[in-house]
């Protein structure tokens, strides 16, 4: 039997999934929990050994058989986060994370140094947000000069275990595009953007490598660190999102995919790049060719999660309690921004609970104003995508959220689409996967599209499609209103 690896390095674990692509199952799969280093600054780290760490947890976790039928790996990463390395390979400093909001005061300055935002979204697709790697890499200048100076090496997640596995220093379009340092249009690192920085950033940054290309083999250190088989091929991998888009089968125009997890993010396939003037949508490139326009969240799973520890419940308690609630919580209304927030650009942005009386105020409400809160923030992606001209066919959920079926008819209706589910729940990881499969029949010659590829492999629950109810869609519209009103009234505090 030949099988294919995938690999999610996410925020809260690391996950590896076996596949068998000739039997089309995945036969095993692991997963290795990581830690966060959080404070009241916006601050939000890891270290880079965590990552070494997890990564070999998981692979003692599968069978000597399964993993030495390994032929080809992929592998997926949170997106944005900084890992910085010395000409040896060494950490300099902790990993920045995407969820990471203490660099606002970076962002205004790179903003001010290329002329103002639209001329950021004018020169590379994007606005600095403080999500994005660009304003991490001038905050380790600031504040961590010494370590700065050292600086041999920027990575991403992904890019960082593709360097664990083969030894070579590499990054993708996807991934790349959303480090604020890449030209979206060109699809190139933008050296006029690095020199915001530093002279030195653009020398930093690693070799480009198209999606259907290779990062290099397994290496020996790799073999004897992992137990997988040297010379296997590992591909260019990719960003969560764009890996996800794969694992949900979104590589062509129309679909829509929605991952519900710590962040929460909409994005659909595109063939020419989408260009939001607003910055709300930010105008990636996809892992699979083409571009993949997206909405990023930072509070999806985060305000359930608060919610559901503040009660002491489980989940399947939670979402019983959210569907005795009706839709709108009874005027309950939350703004969910535990960690700031991305979209809207909020990253000083704080939680609220609003809408309280002394008739509404139970458990019921409350925690369905959780769930519903973090898809009224995804509804603001969805206009803007309308408004560029995207004509969304049908959602595909994925993520931890996707599991919960209040939370897959909240989506349903609150955007008035239809909802598939992917058969296989970690979308990134089998995203991953079928990246490497692709990657290795292009070595081949073989010549099979990615879109070949996802058809035949990626599967959709039986019975999954969740249709919008024309009289619930209506009463979102409505508690959508309320929430856009709480917004606009709160906002201006957090600027």
């Amino acid at each position: 039997m030949k099988t294919l690896c995938g690999i999610d390095l996410g925020t809260q674990s690391c996950k590896v999934v076996i596949y068998d692509y000739n039997g089309k199952k995945i036969v095993e799969s692991a997963q290795s929990p990581l830690d966060m280093i959080s404070e009241n600054d916006g601050t939000r780290e890891q270290k880079a050994e965590w990552y070494k760490e997890a990564l070999k947890a998981c692979f003692e976790k599968l069978s000597k058989a399964a993993k030495k039928d390994i032929v080809a790996l992929g592998v997926s990463g949170q997106q944005h986060s900084f890992v910085p390395l010395d000409a040896k390979a060494v950490p300099l400093y902790n990993v920045k994370l995407w969820c990471d909001t203490s660099t606002h005061e970076e962002c205004e300055e790179l903003t001010k140094a290329a002329g103002g935002e639209a001329a950021l979204i004018k020169a590379a697709g994007l606005p600095m947000r403080p999500g994005y790697t660009a304003p991490k890499v001038l905050w380790l200048k600031k504040h961590k000069p010494k370590a700065f100076a050292k600086l041999a090496h920027i990575l991403l997640p992904h890019d960082y275990i593709n360097f664990l596995l083969t030894g070579n220093y590499s990054a993708e379009y996807g991934d790349a595009s959303g480090t604020a340092l890449f030209d979206l249009r060109k699809r190139k690192w933008s050296e006029k953007i690095c020199n915001y920085i530093d002279p030195i950033v653009y020398n930093c940054l690693p070799p480009l490598i198209a999606p259907g290309g290779s990062a290099g083999t397994v290496s020996a250190l790799a073999t004897a660190e992992y137990g997988i088989p040297q010379g296997a091929l590992v591909s260019a991998g990719g960003g969560d999102n764009m890996m996800g888009a794969i694992g949900t089968g979104t590589v062509q125009d129309g679909f829509l995919a929605m991952s519900l997890g710590t962040s929460g993010t909409l994005f659909g396939f595109s063939r020419e790049p989408v260009i939001d003037p607003t910055g709300n949508l930010a105008a990636f490139c996809s892992s699979s060719g083409g571009w993949l326009p997206l909405l990023c969240t930072m509070n999806c799973t985060v305000a359930s999660e608060e919610f559901r520890s503040l009660f002491g419940i489980g989940i399947d308690v939670f979402d019983a309690e959210a569907a005795k609630a009706p839709i709108g919580a009874e005027g309950i209304t939350v703004l969910p921004f535990f960690n700031g927030e991305r979209t809207p650009n909020l990253p000083r942005g704080r939680a609220s609970i609003n809408g309280i009386t002394s008739a509404n105020f139970k458990r019921q409400n409350l925690v369905r104003a959780a769930l519903e809160s973090a898809i009224f923030g995804m509804r603001i992606g969805l206009e803007g995508f309308i408004k560029l001209g995207f004509k969304p066919k049908e959602i595909r959920l994925t993520g931890g959220g996707s599991k919960s079926s209040v939370w897959q008819g909240i989506v349903a209706n609150v955007m008035n689409l239809p909802v598939r589910i992917p058969a296989t729940s970690e979308a990134a990881a089998f995203g991953g996967a079928i990246q490497a499969l692709w990657a290795m029949e292009q070595l081949a010659g073989k010549g099979s599209s990615i879109e070949t590829l996802t058809e035949e492999h990626i599967a959709l629950e039986d019975g999954a499609l969740i249709k919008p109810d024309a009289k619930q869609v209506k009463a979102y519209n409505t508690a959508y209103e309320v929430y856009s009103r709480y917004l606009g009234a709160l906002s201006p505090l957090y600027k």
